[in-house]
This record gives structure tokens, C-alpha cells and sequence, in this order.
């Protein structure tokens, strides 16, 4: 089985090197490809990235000339990947690649289609920090399983794993954080059998880089109802 990794990428500078070293580390088969898909970055993030793809030529390194988004990102990505099965991994090391045997087990069982990371299930570190986020965090996902009949615990997170056959079947809007709420109604409307796996997280502070604030909570909820029905 074939791979991809397909790793959006934002003025993260600080981050990206060993992002990259991490995902590389943590090779759970023989056949894995890296995608990288820089979103416009101005903090010297290309910079490393083209030294990346300059040392490693099997590795897909894409450009977007100005900044479009996480979903914008992510379906470049997904365009550009090759494997059997695709994992989103961040870049901002909040999410562990080590997790990645966790994430892959129930589809190579052949139990999934998709697989959702949960930093509410337990099993793994958990960084303690902004509680009205979680807050927040559990409000969107109640929301989210209201509309599309599931029972998931964390539909924000950043750790996703898919058949291509599944990505290949959904048309994707999303220009920013929607992109989570809008390939959880799809993937539920599409019949898709999903599994929830308990992964770590570091999370990181707005001073050390995170990025996503209150407007794309509200974002959210308003994507919850656009693609109940889209």
C-alpha cells in the first residue's frame, strides 16, 4: 500500500524543518510519498521548503503564489497525491507522525474508509491549555453530529485519514478551516464507514504560532449547515 502525506504548509518557519524530519522518522511502510503544499508563505518558509525538495527530489514541494487557505492547501494536495490512502499532518508539530500506525489500523484492516484522529478519547499526551477552545471545540462537534447522524467526539482535529477513493468521490469548497466540517458532512452523506483512534497533542499558543481564532468557530457552524445540504 502506497502512502501520501499531504502537509499543508503557512509561515511555519520555525516549525516545517522538523516537521519534515518527524513524517520522514516515522516511515510506517515502504511506499510513502510526501506532499507539501506551500500556501503562500512570507516568513522564509519556502526558503527551507525549496532546500527540502532540493535534498529529497522524490518529495512533491507545490507553491500557491499568495495565501488561499487550509482548504485551498489541502486540495492542491490531494490533487497531487498518489498513494491508496492520504493522512492530513500539520505543520506546526501539534500532531505526532508516530500516531500514524494508529490512524492507518483500522483502514488496512479493512474495517474504514476514513479515520479521524480524537484528542478527546484518551491514550495519548494531551497539552493543557485553553480551555474555552475545548469548549468550543465540543460545541462545534455536538453541532456537526446533530446534522450529519454521527457520534464523533472531535470533528476539529487536525489528524485525518482517507482512502483516495474517498477524496476522489467529494468535490471540496473550502477555502479555510471549514474544510473539516464540510469533508465531515460529505463524507457522512457519501455513506463513507468511519473510525474515531485516540492521538496525542501538543498544541501550541498564539504566541508560538497557532493560528485559528474565533471566526472560524463561527465559520464553522455556518459550514455545518451549508453542507448538510451541498
Amino acid at each position: 500500500m502506497k502512502l501520501s502525506i499531504v502537509m499543508p504548509v503557512y509561515n511555519e518557519a520555525r516549525t516545517i524543518a522538523a516537521a519534515v524530519e518527524r513524517v520522514s522518522a516515522a516511515r510506517p511502510g515502504p511506499e510513502m510519498e510526501l506532499v507539501l503544499v506551500d500556501d503562500g508563505s512570507t516568513d522564509g518558509t519556502r526558503d527551507i521548503l525549496a532546500g527540502i525538495r532540493d535534498k529529497n527530489p522524490a518529495w512533491k514541494v507545490i507553491f500557491h503564489e499568495e495565501n488561499r487557505g487550509k482548504g485551498a492547501a489541502l486540495r492542491t494536495g490531494f490533487a497531487a497525491a498518489t498513494g491508496e490512502v492520504v493522512i492530513v499532518q500539520d505543520a506546526d508539530l501539534e500532531y505526532d507522525p508516530r500516531d500514524y500506525p494508529i490512524l492507518l489500523a483500522p483502514i488496512l484492516d479493512g474495517h474504514a474508509d476514513v479515520v479521524y484522529g480524537s484528542r478527546f478519547m484518551g491514550g495519548g499526551p494531551h497539552r493543557v491549555c485553553f480551555f474555552w477552545h475545548s469548549v468550543g471545540n465540543r460545541t462545534i462537534t455536538t453541532f456537526s453530529n446533530t446534522m450529519t447522524n454521527l457520534n464523533l467526539t472531535d470533528v476539529e482535529v487536525g489528524y485525518k485519514a482517507f482512502r483516495k477513493e474517498v477524496l476522489d468521490s467529494i468535490k471540496l469548497r473550502e477555502n479555510r478551516f471549514g474544510f473539516e466540517n464540510e469533508i465531515t458532512a460529505k463524507v457522512a452523506r457519501g455513506k463513507w464507514r468511519i473510525y474515531e483512534v485516540p492521538v496525542s497533542y501538543y498544541g501550541r499558543t498564539y504566541a508560538e504560532g497557532k493560528k485559528i481564532t474565533w471566526r472560524d468557530g463561527f465559520r464553522a457552524l455556518w459550514c455545518i449547515l451549508k453542507y448538510r445540504f451541498i
